[in-house]
């Protein structure tokens, strides 16, 4: 049985008090796609334990349906930490979105490491909105950074211009994963668009978290 690896966001407010966290939606529809294909799923994240989560996601019809899944549950309060992970033990690791993505999940060593060692071990890298930030300092064992050279997507600068927090993230995403090296395209906001670049599978926008779950299954069955 193939098995991922969430990656999910520790961070819940800034300095400023701006809460932002992990947006639960694009944890909720690529795990049940995953679970349903018979894949099996651990989450981590940079502290471990619960997973922050602002109340007006948790409002929604469809994270309160995944709320109510005894497993999904369990291991989204439970996150493993990354001193706790083996990164042999994976086939795929995927980053959710969520503005707390850009705060820490860069910035985690560990869970650079892991995605990094997955990748080399002809496992599968994914990454949803600005769970795009999870790639941005992944490097790989000769130093390059696995975004260098890569198509890919992410939230867009407009995209966040059009919800105002292009002034209250600490960097805008495109730009970022372009100064790292890597081929940015996207469609117009809220579109669903996914890039498959080999093993490297990005979706733009919430819109686009359920066709990125597809093509990851896709990948997992041709390993």
């Amino acid at each position: 049985m193939a098995k991922v690896l969430f990656a999910l966001t520790s961070h819940f407010k800034d300095e400023k008090g701006w809460e932002s966290g992990c947006y639960v939606l694009e944890v909720a529809l690529p795990y049940f796609h995953l679970i349903k294909n018979g894949i099996e799923i651990d989450f981590v994240s940079p502290k471990g334990g619960e997973v922050p989560v602002k109340q007006l996601d948790l409002d929604d019809a469809k994270v309160k349906f995944f709320f109510k899944d005894k497993d999904a549950r369990h291991k989204f309060l439970n996150s493993y930490h990354p001193k706790d992970i083996s990164a042999k033990n994976y086939d795929a690791i995927y980053f959710p979105g969520g503005h707390g993505a850009v705060f820490d999940i860069p910035f985690d060593e560990d869970i650079a490491k892991v995605a990094s060692e997955i990748y080399e071990n002809d496992g599968v890298v994914c990454a949803v909105c600005h769970g795009g930030a999870g790639l941005l300092n992944v490097k790989l064992s000769d130093g390059s950074y696995l975004v260098n050279g890569k198509q890919l997507t992410a939230f867009s600068n407009q995209e966040e211009v059009a919800i105002g927090t292009d002034q209250k993230v600490p960097y805008l995403l495109e730009t970022a994963l372009i100064e790292k090296g890597a081929i940015y395209s996207c469609k117009a906001n809220w579109q669903e668009y996914v890039v498959v670049d080999g093993r490297l599978i990005t979706g733009q926008n919430p819109a686009s978290d359920l066709l990125m779950a597809k093509e990851l299954v896709k990948a997992l069955k041709k390993k």
